[in-house]
């Protein structure tokens, strides 16, 4: 064969530059340091490497993934309070509101999780150009998950396939979603999402066609489709929309990344590169939007959503994908990253008490607080001289009757007790 080994006289093609899809601006993140062992930097041709170690990973995957089934953003939770102040709000609006936020101050003790569905464990990791691990980074941060789920009263959800139509509970929540991209340079940096069935269930694709992207025409097809989410799934919701994508399973992607608030930072425009951007002007109005439906935070009202992100994305000419994904009341995800410095997680709220209402409930004719710091023995002494009327006393802090069987099952772990075997079972063993 006398194949040519290059085309006579190329066509000359401009430089190539490179421009992100998702050009994420600053981490503007809180984070908490939660070790340095198993961190370290060494020089490999004469650059400066972070090494990285596999329990690091492991021991990172476990924190997250017990923070995320008893706390929550202090953002989420200040938009809890909000309905609660806002007078347009529902009766029943507020009635979620309070609940919601009582509920996250139960989780906040540690032993019991904010939503009996634990959610499948989903982890995002990219690694920058001069990190070094042992290259079995799935295995050790799936571990560290599994290792979370054994050891704190959480649920096993998956199922796993025996046949076309046999299944068993796994027994430990694997398998993990876990994912892992090359970006960036000296930092590894973690997303870690425990996604519960019922907002899971809500995500949907729909294959629309060019003749969609006029604004009288996406409106009314979005409010069409976002009355089909319902409220099964536990709103408000911080719901989100994608429009376009080079893929149906990338504009998916990118629906679960922004119902996270993981896209927050991208720009508020487009550009001739394709580059994705929020359109904050369309988020506002479809807040609106689900905010006259009538729907509510489950049973009518304003409150179907929290909040709404619109990213809007390249697309193939002929193809127009539109995604749609929730965020549920379980609004569970934290940011990680691992330095030079240390390993960090994104500190979450460990206080939630302070978003709930003073409300001073006489009981007897006197005001009962009980300062939460103290032995558990003592807050169940006084809940018994004080039992629980039609409401609660919530001062900061000081709360009124935390949940009794809640506080019981705490004195138990203190005293190395076993907790009941609800709490360990797999559903359907």
């Amino acid at each position: 064969m006398n194949a040519p080994t290059a085309f006579p006289d190329p066509k000359p093609v401009p430089p190539y530059k490179h421009t992100p899809l998702f050009p994420l601006g600053p981490d503007t993140t809180p984070y908490k340091k939660i070790a340095t062992e198993g961190v370290r930097v060494e020089k490999v041709l004469g650059k400066d490497m972070l090494v990285v170690s596999r329990e690091a990973l492991r021991a990172l995957s476990e924190a997250a993934f017990g923070d995320i089934n008893h706390y929550l953003r202090p953002g989420h939770l200040k938009q809890l309070r909000a309905i609660l102040d806002d007078k347009e709000a529902s009766d029943n609006d507020k009635f979620v509101a309070l609940d919601f936020l009582k509920n996250a101050n139960i989780a906040a003790g540690g032993v019991l999780p904010m939503c009996q569905d634990t959610g499948t464990a989903i982890i995002m990791g990219k690694k920058g150009s001069r990190v070094l691990t042992d290259g079995d980074d799935e295995a050790a941060l799936s571990e560290g998950a599994r290792d979370a789920y054994l050891r704190r009263n959480l649920r096993y959800s998956q199922v796993a396939p025996l046949s076309m139509y046999e299944e068993k509970n796994t027994a430990n929540n694997m398998p993990a979603q876990c994912e892992i991209y090359a970006e960036g340079d000296d930092a590894y940096k973690f997303m870690f999402m425990a996604k519960g069935g019922g907002s899971a269930n809500k995500s949907f694709l729909f294959q629309a066609t060019p003749s969609v992207l006029t604004k009288d025409r996406m409106l009314a097809f979005l409010k069409e489709k976002v009355l089909t989410l319902g409220t099964a799934a536990c709103p408000p919701y911080h719901l989100a929309i994608v429009i376009g994508g080079t893929s149906a399973e990338l504009c998916m992607k990118t629906v679960k990344l922004a119902s996270a608030r993981y896209l927050d930072a991208l720009p508020t425009h487009g550009s001739a590169d394709g580059n994705a951007f929020r359109d904050l002007e369309m988020e506002q109005e479809i807040l609106k939007m689900t905010q006259s439906l009538g729907v509510g935070a489950q049973f009518g009202g304003k409150y179907f959503c929290h909040d709404v992100r619109v990213i809007r994305l390249p697309r193939h000419g002929a193809s127009l994908p539109i995604g749609l994904g929730v965020s549920c009341s379980a609004d569970r995800q934290v940011l990680g990253k691992i330095t030079k410095d240390g390993v960090y997680l994104e500190e979450l709220e460990h206080n939630p008490a302070q978003y709930l209402p003073a409300v001073e409930q006489a009981l007897g004719g006197e005001v009962v607080k009980i300062d939460l710091n103290q032995p558990m023995k003592d807050i169940l002494a006084t809940l018994s001289k004080h039992p629980i009327k039609t409401r609660l006393s919530l001062t900061g802090t000081m709360i009124v009757a935390r949940d009794s069987a809640h506080a019981k099952l705490r004195e138990r772990l203190e005293k190395g007790e076993p907790l009941p075997g609800y709490f360990k079972n797999p559903p359907g063993d």
